[in-house]
């Protein structure tokens, strides 16, 4: 056998890695990057791994942390169980001259959802395109990971995902270097909520350091609880389970499905009460999170790396068409949504709200969906940008590319429509209608220009297109320049300026 068709083996802090050759690339699947949270850890902060002797297979994903089924596509032939802090590892299999960028992705879901297992976040071709490092994490979601208990205990911990994530950025600094990979030039990217953790992650004094460039795909930015709001989700989480507050502490030894299906019931419930809001979300703790990300970000104290951030052109569209009550798409949800946010900020008068909600026509369906597009994605994305480019350099683009069938089924460019063309993987799920009716050549030219920024963005920290693709300027608070992703990309200033102007530079919290 020739040292080529060998089995590719790392040696990591916990011990030996053997991985897999696919084509140009080593690959790992499965590398624990912290010990199982099942027993005495599931409400812990993550444990270190057990190291081991010998040489540890890592050729297949580890288990799928526990959640309810969603809307987000997760293979039913996966692993569902508590061992699920793991990542994978795409490696050119060519030694390089220098160490080489390392890309970690952050997958989505509401933070109640999905894994790193999913077929769309392959990183086989954006590590054969860049010539990088791709890693994605694996965490824990939902009640596990984004359900704040701690009012209920000292056995609790807040924002679990999160810690597990910052563990997973902790083990990529001390063993990139064994899959050829620079701990000093880490990329942190993710879409969805886990643009979220990035946000939120770019506030937070635990993972200074630990990236150096970080881009936030349709970012929820304000979606994060503060303590009061984090204990009544509690209460009502332990009311679904029939358990007693100064019985909290069963939720230890609870069986996994029991405390599953409690959580099912309040993410889904929690939504349909309060349109636009979540039952579970980063929340303030005073360590991890010392104060809302919003704040932070305006007072200057983000981590000062550069930055991309952009959003949809039509987010709201895919939970229309999945009618998930996660986001509120109709004219009775939207508003609800507003009369709500009315009750919470005394500073935002009635008047202002209405203001707003004339310009969207939110009584109208196709008024609603942009509004509810608006207030969860693009204008958190806006105020983010607005504040991190007063420090650090900042680019801004809005994704705008569908293809025939998806604008004929009225997706457009829906949430997570852009996933594929960063990760070159179209055609991901058994059942894909997205070229139905063809456009699959303009969506690769698409995905080329995209992958081929994102790629010059970790490597140099600057988006540059090299192929003679349009010039993409920093973004600034007052020219608000973005790139317009399409057939053809284009570079506009503020071009949603009528509806940014209503909404001003107040930060609401609307999820």
């Amino acid at each position: 056998m020739s040292d080529l068709d060998a089995a590719p083996v790392a040696r990591i802090s916990s011990g030996d890695v053997s991985g897999r050759r696919e084509g140009e690339l080593a690959v790992w699947r499965g590398i624990p990057y912290a010990a199982s949270t099942g027993g005495g850890n599931r409400f812990r902060l993550p444990q270190p791994v057990e190291s081991w002797s010998g040489v540890r297979e890592c050729l297949t994903f580890g288990e799928v942390a526990p959640q309810s089924a969603g809307f987000v596509p997760v293979d039913p032939a996966f692993r569902v169980g508590e061992d699920c802090l793991w990542l994978d590892v795409w490696a050119p299999a060519k030694p390089a001259d220098e160490p080489r960028p390392v890309l970690v992705w952050i997958h989505g879901g509401a933070f109640c959802l999905g894994t790193a297992a999913q077929a769309i976040y392959d990183g086989r071709r954006l590590a054969e395109t860049g010539d990088v490092i791709v890693v994605t994490v694996n965490y824990r979601l939902g009640a596990f990971g984004f359900l704040d208990l701690s009012a209920l205990g000292d056995e609790f911990t807040p924002n679990l995902g999160l810690h597990d994530q910052i563990a997973a950025l902790k083990w990529v600094r001390d063993n990139a270097a064994a899959f050829g990979g620079d701990p000093g030039d880490v990329t942190l990217f993710g879409e969805s909520s886990g643009a979220g953790c990035v946000t939120a992650l770019l506030t937070s004094p635990l993972s200074a350091g630990l990236f150096h460039r970080a881009i936030a795909q349709s970012p929820p930015a304000t979606t994060v609880f503060g303590p009061e709001r984090a204990a009544v989700v509690a209460k009502r989480f332990l009311e679904l389970l029939e358990l007693r507050e100064d019985r909290a502490v069963e939720l230890l030894t609870m069986p996994v499905e029991q405390i599953i299906a409690a959580a099912g019931t309040l993410l889904d419930e929690v939504p349909l009460r309060e349109p636009g809001r979540l039952a579970a979300a980063p929340v303030v703790d005073g360590e991890l999170l010392p104060a809302y990300p919003s704040e932070r970000f305006q007072q200057g104290r983000s981590h000062r790396v550069p930055l991309i951030i952009g959003t949809n052109k039509d987010e709201s569209s895919l939970f229309r068409l999945f009618r998930s009550p996660i986001m509120p798409v109709t004219p009775d949800a939207v508003n609800a949504m507003l009369r709500g946010v009315a009750a919470e900020h005394p500073g935002l008068s009635p008047e202002r709200l209405a203001g707003i909600a004339s310009v969207y026509e939110s009584t109208t369906p196709r008024g609603a969906l942009t509004m509810s597009t608006d207030a969860a994605f693009r204008m958190p994305a806006h105020w983010v940008a607005d504040a991190h480019s007063a420090h650090s350099p900042t680019w801004m683009y809005r994704f705008d590319h569908a293809t025939p069938m998806l604008k004929a089924a009225r997706v457009g460019a829906g949430h997570a429509t852009e996933l594929p063309y960063i990760f070159g993987n179209f055609g991901s799920f058994d059942y894909d209608p997205t070229f139905w009716l063809g456009g699959r050549k303009a969506a690769q030219e698409v995905s080329g220009r995209m992958m081929r920024r994102w790629l010059a963005f970790a490597r140099y920290g600057v988006p540059a297109a090299i192929d003679g693709s349009k010039h993409w300027p920093p973004y600034n608070a007052a020219a608000r320049t973005t790139l317009v992703i399409d057939a053809v990309d284009r570079v506009v200033d503020d071009p949603d300026r009528d509806r940014n102007t209503v909404w001003g530079d107040q930060v609401v919290g609307f999820y």
